[in-house]
């Protein structure tokens, strides 16, 4: 694990605070181990809570089953090109038995064939990522599966920010697309069993204190725990953003968020000195940083991070700014997918 986390140190067991053990502890119990996406949150307990919170309860079988939901986390993974989330849940995918979706998402093309029984949830979730797709009018689920699969979809847009910015590119050893679908099919026996175990819902809520749903979450709240599990991490994610973050910092990123509808943005530095030129000196790392956490969290590079590191060293409030702004991000696109299927 210690191999594929980057720019933020290692965690190491036992854990000091109480929450990180039993949250890790639950982790190990439900997904098998504590995988470096949830590790690489480790130096804020309450951010570490809130991943596992959301990500647990929107896997959890309730509507929805498994397979439909690895896909459409391979899916959006797809989207955002994140190769480490990709290699991970087509792995799982191919253990649920879509072995044929699951090569086809992983595959240099990633295109899944109109036959496929899952092709039109796969075009779904890849058309999350831009808030003008046309694909997102008419969501290829009932009202029912709508809360479960929009809380995957968000999960994945906020996780793939934080991989992209503190993972290696995959966790398989192998790098060619023939050797990872071996992985795949050598896997698939010691996944299934732990994939298709039943989780028993809520019991990740404890971790965090009650919280109201804000507005922009009210998509969750026909399924009282997703909605309980998305106000408490939105909750313990925006105070952690408020404890390193100026107002002035998150209120620039928000408005910059706001205004965004998924294009990606240039690969030039031009439009972050835009963006920052109105702040304060001090606080322009911090809203460089935050800015292409959001919105290009590929572009985040050491020596973004080593200027943010410059007011706030440790990793503790590196994780805190990057999470809250991920988040940020994901929450935005999950209300212009429900805005889109409002409008059809």
């Amino acid at each position: 694990m210690a191999k594929q986390i980057r720019r933020v140190r290692p965690p190491e067991r036992p854990f000091a605070d109480p929450l990180t053990e039993s949250v890790a502890a639950q982790i190990e119990r439900d997904f098998g181990a504590f995988v470096p996406p949830f590790a690489l949150h480790a130096s804020v307990p309450s951010v570490l809570a809130a991943c596992w919170t959301m990500l647990r309860e929107a896997l959890v079988t309730a509507h929805v089953d498994r397979r439909r939901k690895e896909a459409v986390a391979s899916a959006v993974s797809r989207a955002n090109a994140c190769t480490y989330c990709v290699d991970a849940h087509t792995a799982a995918l191919h253990a649920l038995g879509a072995a044929t979706a699951a090569d086809a998402l992983a595959a240099p093309t990633g295109r899944v064939g109109d036959d496929e029984p899952l092709a039109a949830l796969v075009a779904w979730a890849e058309a999350t990522r831009t808030a003008d797709d046309p694909r997102l009018r008419t969501p290829p689920f009932g009202a029912a599966e709508a809360p479960e699969l929009i809380a995957v979809a968000c999960c994945f847009h906020y996780v793939n920010r934080m991989v992209a910015m503190f993972l290696v590119p995959s966790p398989l050893p192998f790098g060619s697309p023939r050797l990872k679908a071996l992985t795949r099919r050598m896997l698939a026996p010691i996944l299934g069993g732990q994939l298709r175990r039943d989780l028993a819902p809520g019991e990740s809520l404890a971790f965090l204190p009650e919280a109201p749903l804000p507005a922009d979450l009210a998509w969750a709240a026909e399924h009282s725990t997703l909605a309980a599990a998305f106000a408490r991490a939105a909750a313990a994610i925006d105070a952690a953003g408020a404890s390193v973050l100026s107002a002035a910092v998150r209120t620039r990123v928000e408005k910059a968020v706001a205004a965004w509808h998924g294009a990606d943005m240039p690969l030039g530095k031009q439009w972050l000195v835009d963006a920052t030129a109105s702040l304060d000196e001090p606080d322009r790392p911090a809203a460089r940083l935050a800015l292409l956490a959001a919105l290009a969290p590929f572009q985040v590079d050491d020596d973004t991070i080593a200027d943010f590191r410059g007011a706030a060293p440790d990793d503790a409030a590196l994780v805190a700014a990057t999470a809250w702004a991920s988040f940020t991000a994901a929450r935005r696109i999950a209300g212009w997918v429900t805005g889109a299927a409002r409008g059809a």
